[in-house]
């Protein structure tokens, strides 16, 4: 078994401190950077970038709708014109950063409201991969198994890589549970490395009605801003590793 295991990194801004970017890095086989709209900012997505490269760590540019004060979030509606323009903004501004890095971007993944939306959400999700053709059609686009992504990246030429959520509740649907829902994040490292494990050598997980959701993933990820990220990734690294899955980038 080959599983990438992912996480969301480069979210500090400013003063403000986000994440254990450094150690994080030392674990995790795929970066996704924030591009600086739903958090980053210039010496942060230089900073990742550099560190990335230094390990070998793959860098994926992770777009989001412009909302700092949300984190990304908030549900917003964006005309699908503004959208891809963001997106491509945002895209280029990040490979522009890790090629001067000496690395460069390699996959894309939405982040937060956006991921979300994006997963049925057809005119959104069809900005999006505009955008990625746009820019580059051989850079794959991270998403949820059963998105219309796929559908409709496939259509524009432009791949797609599943990935799963260790440290994230389903529904019985597929999808992840609202964060406004109580236990929609998971924190007990036990549980998330468990998780994980099942993910990458049966392709399933356990939705909160108790029943077994396929998942079929190529990537798992871990949440770098969630309290004891670092403890988890970790456990869900080790737990792999042990079971004997090579932690490999898809890229």
């Amino acid at each position: 078994m080959v599983i990438d295991l992912n996480a969301d990194l480069g979210e500090s801004f400013g003063v403000w401190r986000l994440g254990d970017d450094p150690a994080l890095l030392d674990i995790v086989t795929s970066a996704n950077v924030a591009c600086g709209f739903h958090a980053g900012d210039p010496v942060t997505i230089r900073r990742t970038c550099a560190a990335a490269v230094d390990r070998g760590v793959a860098i994926g540019a992770q777009v989001s709708y412009r909302d700092l004060a949300g984190f990304g979030r908030r549900a917003m509606d964006v005309e699908p014109e503004e959208l891809c323009a963001e997106v491509l903004y945002q895209l280029a501004a990040v490979d522009g950063i890790a090629r001067a890095m000496g690395g460069r971007v390699s996959y894309v993944k939405p982040h937060g409201a956006l991921y979300n939306r994006v997963c049925h959400d057809r005119e959104q999700a069809t900005a999006v991969i505009d955008a990625v053709a746009d820019y580059d059609a051989a850079l794959p686009v991270l998403t949820l198994p059963g998105s219309v992504v796929h559908e409709i990246a496939a259509a524009a030429g432009v791949p797609t890589v599943c990935e799963a959520f260790a440290d994230r509740a389903y529904t019985p649907e597929g999808t992840l549970v609202s964060r406004r829902e109580p236990g929609a994040v998971i924190h007990d490292a036990g549980e998330v490395a468990s998780r994980a494990l099942r993910m990458a050598i049966e392709g399933s997980v356990t939705a909160v009605d108790g029943t077994s959701v396929p998942v079929g993933a190529r990537s798992i990820c871990i949440h770098g801003d969630t309290p004891g990220a670092l403890r988890l990734a970790r456990e869900v690294r080790d737990g792999l590793l042990a079971a004997g899955v090579v932690l490999q980038a898809f890229t």
